[in-house]
C-alpha cells in the first residue's frame, strides 16, 4: 500500500488540501522530529506531511534533525518521500519561480549527521550506493505531471547543499558553478542520503527563488527575497504535488 511522506510543509497543512487531517507524534532513537506529522488524504492517497524547519520555521537548517525525520517516516510505514525546497539558482537560465526536478547532489555540509551507520557489525559493512540518489520513478511522475500542467521545469539538475544558515560568499558561489552545481540550498543532501540508507524512494522539487550572489548585476540574496518568491509560487508547488500524488 502506497503511503507518501511530504517533507517541506509550507502551505501544505491547509485542511482544504489535506482531507481528514490528524496529527501524529513519533518517538525515534535519534530524538524528536522537527514537527509532529500531519496525516490525511490527498488525491485519494494516504499522505503525511512533515515541516522540515518546524511549523513556525524556528529550526535553522544546520539544526534540523534529519535522522529523526527520516527514521520516523519509515516507522509509520511511508513508502515514498517527495520533498520540496527553496533554492538559489546558479544558472542564468533557471529563473525565479522555476522548478528543477533534481537528479544529483553535492554534499557540502560539514557538521550534520548524515548516516544511520555509526558502527558496523563484523564483516557487515554498510556502504550505500549513491550514484543516482533521486528515485527515477518518482522523478518521472513529477516531470510528467508538470508537463501536463504546462509548468516550466528543468527535468534534471544538480543541487549543492551547504551548511548554512549563512548564505554563500561570492567566491563560493562562483566555485559551486565551476563544480557543475545548478542550484544551491541548505537541506536536500542529508535527507536524500538518509532516505537512501533506509531504502525509501526519494525525490525533490526545487523552486528557484533567487540567484544566490554570483550575479554582479543585482544585489546578493536576502531571506526576504527568498520568502517573497516562495510565497508567490507556493500555489504552483501545491498544484504539482496534488496532481503528482495521484499518479504514484
Amino acid at each position: 500500500m502506497t503511503k507518501i511522506a511530504i517533507i517541506g510543509g509550507s502551505g501544505l497543512e491547509n485542511p482544504a488540501i489535506l482531507k481528514n487531517a490528524t496529527e501524529l507524534k513519533v518517538d525515534t532513537p535519534y530524538g524528536s522530529t522537527t514537527s509532529d506529522f500531519k496525516c490525511g488524504v490527498i488525491n485519494r492517497q494516504e499522505v503525511v506531511i512533515l515541516s522540515r524547519h518546524g511549523r513556525q520555521h524556528t529550526i535553522p537548517p544546520s539544526q534540523v534533525n534529519n535522522r529523526a525525520n527520516v527514521w520516523a517516516i519509515r516507522e509509520i510505514g511511508c513508502t515514498h518521500i517527495v520533498a520540496t525546497t527553496a533554492c538559489g539558482s546558479l544558472r542564468q537560465e533557471i529563473g525565479r519561480g522555476d522548478f528543477v526536478i533534481l537528479d544529483q547532489f553535492i554534499d557540502f555540509t560539514r557538521h550534520r549527521a548524515v548516516t544511520f551507520f555509526e558502527s558496523f557489525e563484523p564483516r557487515e559493512m554498510k556502504h550505500t550506493p549513491m550514484a543516482d540518489p533521486f528515485d527515477s520513478y518518482l522523478r518521472s511522475k513529477i516531470i510528467q505531471t508538470a508537463k501536463e500542467l504546462n509548468m516550466k521545469i528543468f527535468e534534471k539538475g544538480t543541487v549543492i547543499t551547504i551548511e548554512g544558515p549563512r548564505f554563500s560568499t561570492r567566491a563560493e558561489s562562483n566555485m559551486f558553478r565551476l563544480w557543475g552545481a545548478d542550484v544551491i540550498n541548505m537541506s536536500t543532501a542529508p535527507e536524500a542520503i538518509l532516505a537512501n540508507e533506509l531504502g525509501i524512494p526519494y525525490a525533490a522539487i526545487a523552486m528557484s527563488t533567487d540567484y544566490d550572489c554570483w550575479k554582479t548585476d543585482e544585489a546578493p540574496v536576502t531571506w526576504g527575497d527568498v520568502l517573497k518568491v516562495f510565497n508567490e509560487n507556493i500555489s504552483h508547488v501545491i498544484e504539482l504535488l496534488i496532481h503528482t500524488i495521484g499518479k504514484i
